[in-house]
């Protein structure tokens, strides 16, 4: 392994990509505030190049066309197709695997020493993580400190990123994951001490359905944050419904991860200043609109 990433790796990300990346808005809603009985500010990544915040750690598929290198991207078979075609539209060469049945890092591996490609895993990555780590850190500078900061969990490089930016801007913020029920992992392994592998979970929350988390990942989330709490498909609907029609936003089921835990245990947030980061808006319209008619 090389060195667990710093705060200080996440200032030297925000300074590469800050020419590339888009410092999305920081939303409020009053009516957020009123149901919960606390001040919330959402840092909003669906409105981020490809529409996540993954642009911003893995600077891949869009960053191959702008700085002119070739990209193949290894996408699930039933990814939405707005992610996939937003993928083919920035110049990146997809792959499709089963996420229930292949292993996409062992693909990763054998498309890596067989074309001579430079992998760039999806989260477990000292630049990753620290990529990831500049949402949050946007966030606290925009923001200020905050009493608790809610991040949404797959791979764990969001949720690590986000920690080693709080932990340095907002030293008595709280953090915390959050992951669906059919896939908490991470949970098991933050509670347990050990990386936990689980089979792929069937979920709406695409982005979350990970097996494990990864190495660095586990590090920097054992040290540093306080819980990970899980939220059922129900709660994420209902949450798609609040971004829809309160806030006017379309978010993808893994987006809603972080502020369905607010909801959750809002009781136990009364007051607070609470950060959520809305990781993404990739939706496939038809699936989206039965979702939100259930």
């Amino acid at each position: 392994m090389q060195n667990i990433p710093v705060y200080d790796d996440v200032v030297a990300a925000a300074r590469r990509i800050e020419n590339y990346v888009y410092r999305t808005p920081v939303l409020t809603s009053r009516t957020a505030d009123e149901m919960t009985g606390a001040r919330l500010f959402f840092k909003c990544e669906n409105y981020q190049r490809m529409g996540a915040f993954k642009f911003r750690g893995a600077f891949n598929a869009l960053s191959a066309r702008i700085l002119n290198i070739p990209a193949t991207i290894i996408m699930p078979h039933d990814a939405p197709a707005a992610k996939v075609d937003a993928t083919k539209g920035y110049g990146g060469k997809v792959i499709f695997y089963d996420r229930y049945v292949n292993d996409r890092e062992q693909i990763g591996r054998e498309l890596s020493e067989n074309q001579g490609l430079t992998l760039i895993p999806p989260y477990d990555h000292p630049h990753i993580i620290a990529g990831q780590g500049t949402a949050a850190k946007e966030l606290f500078e925009e923001v200020g400190e905050l009493d608790a900061l809610f991040v949404c969990l797959g791979g764990g490089g969001l949720l690590s990123g986000s920690a080693l930016a709080a932990r340095y801007l907002s030293p008595g913020c709280k953090i915390y994951g959050v992951e669906p029920e059919a896939g908490n992992d991470a949970q098991q392994s933050f509670r347990q001490g050990k990386i936990i592998h689980i089979d792929t979970p069937k979920t709406i929350a695409d982005g979350a359905q990970t097996q494990h988390i990864g190495q660095y990942t586990y590090e920097i989330i054992r040290k540093n944050i306080d819980d990970i709490f899980t939220v059922s498909d129900e709660e994420l609907v209902e949450t798609m419904r609040f971004y829809a029609e309160r806030m006017k936003m379309i978010v993808e089921p893994t987006g809603c991860l972080s502020f369905a835990a607010v909801r959750q245990i809002s009781q136990q947030l009364q007051g607070q200043n609470i950060g959520i980061i809305v990781s993404g808006g990739n939706v496939d319209i038809a699936h989206y609109c039965a979702l939100l008619a259930r």
